[in-house]
C-alpha cells in the first residue's frame, strides 16, 4: 500500500478513518525468527528513524539500519505516525533481513481511532507489528499482579484493546497492544520474551539507544547514510 502523508491535521484523520478497517488483529502464523524494534528521535528540522533487527527467541542483535528524513506534520498526541513513520519505514527497508514481527514504542489498537503508530505502520507495510508503550493513551484497567508477567486487560469503549504487562517484579508496567496481522496473547508473549533486566524490551532499549546516539552525530545527519551491521 502507498503511503500517505498529509500535512494538516484533517487529512490526516481522514487517512487514520480510512486505515483502521484495514487493521487485522488475527493470531501469529508461525513462530517468529526474527524481531525488530524501531524508534524516533527528532533532531531541528529532521526526523531520525532506526531499525535494530534481532534474532528470537535468543535475542541476539544481527543488524542495525536507519534513515533520516524532514519532519512534515506538527506534534498532535494521536498522530504519531505521522511524524515518525517515514524514517521509520525507510530504515526498515534499510534492513537487510526481512523481520516477522515489529516492536513499537507506542501504541497498536489502543488509540482513540484505533489506529496507534504500530497499527499504522502495520497496515502501510503490511506486516505483524506491536505497540509496546510506556504510557497509557486510552482505556480503563486494574492494576497488574506485582510479579513479572502479570497482567490486566485494558479497555476502550466497552472493548479489550490491548494489556497492563508487568515485565519486572514490582515495577511500573507496560501498555501492549496488538498492531497488525497478531493477536494480544502472541503480543504479551513476545514482549515477555524480549525482557533481559530491564522494564524495556532489550530490542526497543537498543533503537532508543541508537537513535539518541546518531541524534548526536552531526556528519551523519548531514548524510543520512549508515551501514548496517
Amino acid at each position: 500500500m502507498k503511503a500517505e502523508w498529509p500535512k494538516n491535521l484533517k487529512d490526516a484523520r481522514a487517512v487514520q478513518v480510512a486505515l483502521r478497517d484495514r487493521v487485522k488483529i488475527t493470531p501469529l502464523r508461525k513462530k517468529p525468527e526474527f524481531i525488530a524494534a524501531v524508534d524516533a528521535a527528532f533532531f531541528q528540522d529532521k526526523v531520525i528513524g532506526v531499525a535494530c533487527l534481532y534474532k528470537y527467541p535468543e535475542i541476539i542483535l544481527l543488524e542495525e539500519a536507519s534513515a533520516v528524513t524532514r519532519l512534515s506534520f506538527p506534534y498532535i498526541p494521536g498522530f504519531l505516525s505521522f511524524r515518525e513513520g517515514p524514517a521509520i519505514i525507510e530504515a526498515l527497508n534499510r534492513l537487510k533481513i526481512k523481520p516477522d514481527v515489529i516492536l513499537f514504542d507506542g501504541q497498536g489498537i489502543a488509540h482513540p481511532l484505533g489506529l496507534g503508530i504500530a497499527s499504522h505502520i502495520g497496515v502501510l507495510i503490511d506486516m505483524p507489528t506491536i505497540g509496546c508503550a510506556k504510557s497509557r493513551l486510552i482505556g480503563e484497567y486494574k492494576e497488574p499482579g506485582l510479579k513479572k508477567g502479570g497482567r490486566s486487560s485494558l479497555e476502550y469503549k466497552n472493548k479489550v484493546v490491548g494489556a497492563v504487562l508487568r515485565t519486572r517484579d514490582s515495577i511500573r508496567p507496560l501498555f501492549v497492544s496488538p498492531g497488525h496481522r497478531i493477536d494480544l496473547k502472541s503480543s504479551i508473549e513476545i514482549v515477555l520474551g524480549c525482557i533481559s533486566k530491564y522494564r524495556i524490551p532489550e530490542p526497543l532499549r537498543r533503537a532508543d539507544f541508537l537513535s539518541k546516539k546518531i541524534k548526536n552525530d552531526t556528519t551523519y545527519l548531514k548524510t543520512g547514510n549508515m551501514s548496517s551491521r
